[in-house]
């Protein structure tokens, strides 16, 4: 593609060289670099593009885009054939690149994106159930994975870079998809990942402090403003009326709004009449969308939040003209890997696997699960290492508050001691009343929780979520907690 048409939606411009040019791909990673590609310099919190100009130079490239204010090295052997692009931003450049090499992929079918601190994840597989049972073939990116057709890529962000978002799209149309749906976080709209994509509809589920400190957000009010980056970037709003921030975060907008909600009387698609249904070896959530649409809906999860979760959906979906039966099917259907994922091991009392890995996520989750009033709250969990310390402190504190019995174990140590991580957990559970036991070997852990399940309990084993992994000394080992659950049951010797 010539150069003059991929810089045609950009503020870059022409140092050197000619615009008529031809190159034979866009690359960010100068490992990737090869002969006739454009080169973008991103200036990163860790790495700082524009150090390996010479050594892409050397590998053929054909163009280099940097930032304004930023020289070429001087030892760098530029050659008259070289063209040399400029920009004010190039990360916001090279998102607006991609759109335009992949052939703005959001031009040619709807895409959904959804943003806010809890909910993302389920809301958009509750979406992609709905469409995909009414018919539709639906792409998605996110946390967990990326959906193009027959083609699953686990994921290591929740929104990838930009240039990966417009190959996933591009690939999503390749495969016949219809629309796709996608998880958009604060730090995506921040860095410009999802520039130049016309978003058709965009949500706000809810916001709550998160994702603030060093490379991520100064506080949280920059939190909230980059969630509301979205609202300029989309034909129509999705937001969540009972969230106490919702205005703030909506502020400039240049959409329609919509709006559903639980506690808000005025908002578009409410849910009335909530009923927790708890059976041996069950948790569900019963309960009646009113306002611009009136019917039953049925989960097969657990909580308040799964509810707000499907009234996010069910607002999104009523523009696709999905039938009311197809949607009361698909969310009845609907299960998130990791995310409040019930396994059934006895009809005496629940199990489930959640990805709570922070004391927000966790006092979230343990809360919604009191409602059922179980006999025994038993919370699993471990912290992860090489991240904040006050991480462990808090979460101790909130399941030795919130939980009748802790076990205390490992997650994914990474470059730290895993006793050294419980003994922080210990730290802050021993701030309350709570009653723990450690078991630093997490397979052990989740076999004494399940051998002494006693009827009635709720146990949750929390922070690996969807994950398949435990990360020790830079290692990934396998580590599934639905196959750990089967061995255990048919493991005499881990009783």
């Amino acid at each position: 593609m010539k150069i003059s048409l991929l810089i045609e939606k950009t503020d870059c411009v022409v140092k050197s060289g000619s615009k008529d040019k031809d190159i034979s791909g866009i690359v960010y990673d100068s490992r990737q670099a090869g002969p006739g590609n454009l080169f973008v310099c991103i200036v990163g919190a860790k790495s700082d593009g524009h150090r390996y100009i010479s050594d892409v130079l050397k590998k053929g490239v054909s163009a280099l885009l940097i930032e304004k204010g930023h020289a070429l090295p001087e030892n760098a052997a530029i050659s008259e054939d070289t063209v040399i692009l400029e920009s004010q931003d190039t990360r916001k450049a090279l998102a607006l690149l991609a759109a335009a090499w992949f052939g703005y992929p959001s031009e040619h079918m709807p895409v959904i994106g959804i943003t806010g601190t809890k909910g993302k994840t389920t809301s958009t597989y509750m979406v992609k159930s709905i469409l995909e049972n009414a018919g539709y073939k639906v792409g998605l990116i996110g946390t967990i994975e990326s959906i193009m057709g027959d083609k699953k890529i686990a994921s290591e962000r929740t929104t990838p870079e930009s240039y990966v978002v417009q190959e996933y799209l591009h690939d999503m149309i390749a495969c016949g998809c219809d629309c796709a749906v996608m998880e958009v976080s604060s730090q995506a709209l921040k860095l410009d990942r999802t520039a130049g994509i016309r978003f058709e509809i965009g949500v706000f589920t809810n916001i709550s402090p998160d994702h603030i400190g060093k490379d991520e957000h100064k506080d949280f009010a920059e939190y909230m403003a980059c969630k509301g980056m979205l609202f300029r970037q989309c034909r129509i709003g999705i937001v969540n009326a009972d969230d106490r921030n919702t205005e703030k975060v909506i502020e400039g907008h240049t959409c329609s709004i919509e709006t559903y909600g639980i506690d808000n009387a005025e908002a578009d698609l409410r849910a009335v009449g909530i009923e927790h249904i708890h059976k041996p070896g069950y948790l569900g959530v019963n309960f009646k969308v009113a306002g611009k649409m009136d019917f039953p809906v049925e989960l097969d999860i657990p909580g308040k939040f799964s509810v707000y979760n499907a009234l996010a959906a069910i607002s999104i979906c009523r523009h696709f003209k999905i039938s009311i039966p197809d949607i009361q099917k698909a969310l009845k259907e609907a299960q998130v890997k990791g995310r409040v994922e019930m396994v059934h091991v006895s009809d005496d009392f629940t199990l489930m696997i959640d990805y709570a890995h922070n004391a927000m996520a966790l006092e979230s989750l343990l809360s919604t699960l009191k409602d059922y009033r179980p006999k025994r709250l038993v919370c699993v969990f471990g912290c992860g290492g090489n991240r904040d310390r006050n991480r462990r402190f808090e979460m101790g504190e909130t399941s030795g508050r919130m939980a009748d019995f802790t076990v205390i174990t490992s997650d994914n140590p990474r470059d730290e001691e895993p006793q050294a991580i419980i003994d922080d957990i210990v730290t802050g559970i021993n701030k309350t009343d709570g009653k723990y036991i450690e078991i630093p070997d997490r397979k052990e852990a989740i076999a004494y929780a399940i051998h002494n399940g006693q009827p009635g309990d709720i146990i949750v084993l929390a922070g690996k979520g969807h994950e398949d992994y435990q990360e020790i000394k830079g290692v990934k080992h396998p580590m599934d907690e639905r196959k750990i659950i089967k061995e255990i049951l048919h493991d005499d010797s881990l009783r």
